[in-house]
């Protein structure tokens, strides 16, 4: 694989959400086999690094994200001999290898959990959150879970409470225990020493909480835990150094990257957390929260740019295993012009875009039946709230039973529109949303100014067009999206008017129209025009 020290800079990466990506031995769950058999297909599409959520050995109380053994496989995915492969295959292939790594809390069915609670006086004691109850015996602060319990669960066998962010059967690790430190870093050494590429560092600014625990102070909010300022359960400085002692680990490794997922982000705190000598990068989510309007889009990425450390990079997506699909959420029903322009804006901004498997087929939410829920989110608030099964369903790569996933029974439902809507069809397609991604991704390989260039705003209309110039040393481009089904015009006054362009990709022309009369360059609906300065 080809050296290349800022290649989480330069180049797009791609999650896979592993038990749904695809199946190697019938049994319905996707596994490593699965993804090894589909490689070729990644690097076609041109992506530089896959972001594998877990596939840890767990319980999968929460899908993997509450982990029993942080240094093995879990059967139903492979083996560790199938990851050396993958990690082999995909280096031969020039792709990068992502782990995901929860350190925040494990499974409660972890060794380091199963001693801890045998009693105060062992060597895991300490590794965990465990408090008594009040004098009145009731819980020791007002600490709220996010999955809708308290924060604290009391142990029989231990007669003492334990803390938890998220389900009672993941306990949160007691990172202000020098041994947990040394434990969690050494999960990390183990495998960057197998060759992995990078993290992603779950909900890491929940790693520290205050010695003291306080209670949080009251908030107005829906849910029980927005019902507080967290304030005391996350953001902790004791995370400075931390990421600080992290980063020297990963710099002695050649080519190293952890990009953090920060709880209740705000542009300004992944900026904390990303200055130089910390984490790469950090999702701040900010586009996530956009509805389909180029102002609050710009308003979002704005705010990105103007937070972050001279020296800090943004990571930019729409797409993840825990939110509803962009199809869906654009309400684009069977057309995926609009998806299209999703995609330019992701991949052209100043950032490491970061797409979903299926986002670049188009896929979109599933509806699930209450009978068939799997996430338990879901079985506990329908119909209010139907969990993340629907973004989560199986990839859809024919028109086979089962859209080719499996030869078994799929652990989700597959799409109903499998039949029309998968890479197959989407291969034999030109003008497909999927060559549109490959065209999208060669593109930003071959302009450096889409690379790492600045990020200059030229205009907006409202619920109509947004237009930036994307600036290095060596080239101008401008890109313009047309985020309005009608036509649309960009004034190309002052130096966009005086520079002469070329089109380098559109959706909608093969050719740069001609600039109209007063200056004005037309857009059809929906379309995508990047343009390169002549030179």
């Amino acid at each position: 694989m080809a050296a290349n020290p800022i290649w989480w800079r330069d180049g797009v990466v791609y999650q896979i959400y592993p038990r749904s990506f695809a199946d190697s031995n019938g049994d319905g769950i996707g596994d490593l086999g699965g993804v090894i058999q589909h490689l070729d297909y990644l690097a076609e599409l041109g992506v530089e690094a896959i972001w594998y959520s877990p596939f840890y050995p767990s319980p999968d109380v929460d899908f993997g994200y509450d982990v029993s053994n942080y240094t093995d496989i879990d059967p139903k995915f492979g083996s560790l001999a199938d990851f050396d492969r993958l990690v082999t295959e995909s280096h031969q292939r020039g792709i990068r290898v992502i782990l995901d790594l929860v350190l925040n809390h494990t499974s409660d069915q972890h060794l380091w959990f199963q001693e801890s609670r045998k009693g105060k006086d062992n060597p895991y004691s300490d590794w965990y959150i465990w408090r008594d109850a009040k004098p009145d015996g009731s819980l020791p602060n007002n600490w709220e879970a996010i999955f809708g319990t308290p924060g604290w669960e009391w142990d029989a066998k231990r007669d003492q409470y334990y803390y938890h962010m998220f389900y009672p059967q993941q306990p949160d690790l007691n990172w202000r225990n020098p041994q947990v430190r040394q434990a969690c870093l050494d999960v990390v050494r183990f495998w960057l020493d197998r060759g992995v590429d990078g993290f992603r560092l779950d909900v890491f600014s929940n790693f520290f909480k205050h010695p003291d625990l306080p209670d949080n102070p009251p908030a107005v909010g829906l849910r029980a835990f927005d019902r507080q300022k967290h304030i005391y359960d996350s953001n902790q400085p004791d995370m400075i150094p931390l990421l600080r002692e992290l980063r020297e680990l990963l710099d002695s490794y050649p080519e190293r990257y952890a990009v953090g997922e920060t709880f209740m982000p705000t542009p300004q705190s992944v900026s904390a957390y990303t200055a130089p000598g910390l984490i790469h990068a950090a999702f701040d989510f900010e586009m996530l929260h956009c509805r389909w309007d180029p102002e609050c889009f710009q308003k979002a990425i704005l705010a990105t740019e103007k937070a972050m450390h001279p020296d800090s990079w943004p990571v930019y997506t729409l797409n993840n295993h825990d939110t509803s699909r962009t199809a869906s959420r654009y309400h684009c029903g069977n057309n995926d012009a609009r998806l299209k322009v999703a995609a330019a804006l992701t991949i052209t901004l100043r950032g490491t875009p970061f797409i979903y498997y299926g986002e670049e087929i188009g896929m979109r939410n599933i509806h699930v039946p209450r009978r068939f829920i799997q996430d338990r989110i879901g079985e506990k608030y329908w119909p209010i709230f139907d969990g993340r099964d629907k973004n989560r369903s199986p990839m859809q790569w024919n028109a086979n039973s089962h859209a080719g996933f499996t030869t078994g029974k799929p652990w989700l439902p597959v799409h109903p529109d499998h039949g029309t809507r998968n890479v197959e069809a989407q291969r034999k397609d030109p003008q497909s949303l999927f060559h549109f991604y490959r065209r999208l991704i060669q593109l930003r390989k071959e302009l450096s100014a889409l690379r790492g260039g600045l990020f200059q705003p030229v205009t907006y209309e409202p619920r109509k067009l947004l237009a930036y110039l994307r600036q290095d040393s060596e080239q101008t481009v401008l890109v313009v999206l047309n985020f309005s089904h009608r036509p649309v015009r960009l004034a190309m006054g002052g130096e966009l008017r005086r520079n002469g362009w070329v089109l380098a990709l559109s959706n909608k022309h093969d050719t740069l129209p001609a600039i109209e009369k007063g200056g004005y360059l037309s857009l059809q609906g929906d379309e995508v025009m990047i343009l390169t300065e002549k030179g």
